[in-house]
């Protein structure tokens, strides 16, 4: 059993005031083989909280009487500890990252599939979740913590609305996948997410996809074992060990060969690496950003690029204005 196995003794509260998604949600991780209790409203889900022990906590954002914020508050009152996915509006943002400042676990945009919400339950259970990071006032300089880090000025009203959304969206864990023409700045546009966010102390790290043959791009991903084959002469690791606990930069990702989408796809999937050579996966804690500047869409319908794994990378899509 890998390390992402459901555990089926982990018991879940949904809380959402839509009879729809409450059973979307509920069927979905019931299939997953979690145990599910589901709750109307917030007061009804804390009601149910406080007489029971939940492992984790699925709640809607925007409820009656009680919103989610106010039911996040009253858990992390009672159990600092537990977990909490929030569910929200991709138009309430804001909202969803005062959630991340106050101790959520992660948020999901709707509309979101199935196997998002599944990968964020298991990553919920991968990382038990620890105090909030303290929140960053807005008045506050960013602390630096590379010489390669630059602030983004611009007095043009798109682009200033395009980087209080990517200041947001920092808080979150969840993939993005960059939009735009070549020289759009797409490497900024990651870096800058990088710095805005929670793992800003950690490492970013880069790889062209374009750049490197697959046989190179493979170890350079995932690294390799000493004597995996000819001429490796020592242990290395690859991209994804190097940024552990960071964010890596997948540049133009709709370069990889089909072979190594699906490597990518089981990464993001299941939170860990084989190795090339490898005997047991090695569990990864990394937020990955990816950008193209190709027809995604078309690449998928000329059977070039996984159409699952656009799904798992365009969690987040960010598209950047045209020269």
């Amino acid at each position: 059993m890998n390390s992402m196995s459901t555990d089926t003794s982990k018991k879940i509260l949904i809380v959402d005031d839509e009879d729809e998604m409450r059973l979307a949600l509920e069927t979905t991780l019931q299939r997953e083989g979690y145990q599910v209790v589901t709750a109307e409203n917030g007061h009804q889900g804390l009601d149910k909280f406080e007489n029971d022990e939940f492992d984790l906590i699925v709640t809607d954002m925007k409820m009656p009487k009680m919103d989610g914020l106010e039911l996040l508050r009253k858990i992390k009152e009672r159990s600092p500890k537990t977990g909490v996915i929030m569910i929200t509006a991709y138009g309430d943002i804001d909202n969803a990252v005062e959630t991340m400042k106050k101790g959520a676990f992660d948020y999901l945009l709707k509309p979101f599939s199935a196997d998002i919400l599944i990968s964020t339950v298991k990553r919920v259970f991968l990382n038990p979740p620890g105090p909030p990071s303290p929140a960053r006032s807005s008045g506050e300089p960013k602390k630096k913590t590379s010489f390669e880090e630059r602030e983004i000025i611009t007095q043009n009203k798109e682009m200033t609305e395009l980087l209080r959304f990517v200041e947001n969206i920092a808080y979150s864990k969840s993939t993005v996948l960059i939009i735009g023409e070549t020289g759009t700045g797409k490497e900024m546009f990651a870096r800058y997410i990088h710095q805005c966010s929670p793992r800003a102390d950690q490492p970013f790290l880069a790889v062209n996809c374009a750049a490197l043959p697959e046989g190179l791009l493979e170890t350079e991903l995932f690294g390799h074992e000493k004597g995996a084959f000819t001429g490796a002469s020592y242990r290395k690791q690859g991209k994804f060990e190097l940024a552990s606990w960071g964010t890596l930069l997948l540049d133009e990702v709709t370069e990889l060969s089909i072979p190594l989408q699906a490597k990518l796809l089981r990464v993001l999937q299941e939170h860990e690496i084989d190795k090339v050579g490898g005997k047991e996966p090695i569990p990864v804690d990394v937020r990955v950003i990816a950008t193209t500047n190709r027809d995604i869409k078309k690449r998928i319908k000329d059977n070039q690029f996984r159409e699952d794994l656009y799904y798992r990378l365009n969690v987040i899509p960010l598209k950047l204005l045209a020269l």
